[in-house]
């Protein structure tokens, strides 16, 4: 994830998260979870790009890899999210 430049980073998760003690990751879209298929027209730009989807343990994203995929997007889950993500 830290490698690649053109890769999108989908942070699913509620946007009181964010500023928990997780964190946030700098350039990262924040789309919730509960609002992803509501939303999804906001990631239309991104269809040929990878799509890399985080959450605090991967759970959500998970959730979110089978709705991107479904429209059509190159998605995949950031295993253990935000967890293994601030452990490196």
């Amino acid at each position: 994830m830290n490698n690649n430049k053109s890769l999108v980073i989908l942070d699913v998760r509620n946007p009181d998260e964010l500023t928990g003690p997780m964190g946030k990751i700098d350039g990262v879209i924040n789309i919730p979870i509960s609002k992803l298929e509501t939303r999804i027209v906001e990631l239309n730009k991104y269809k040929k790009k990878d799509i890399a989807l985080i959450c605090k343990s991967g759970v959500r994203s998970a959730k979110g890899i089978k709705i991107l995929i479904n429209n059509e997007f190159n998605a995949r889950n950031v295993v253990d999210g935000m967890i293994a993500f601030r452990k490196k």
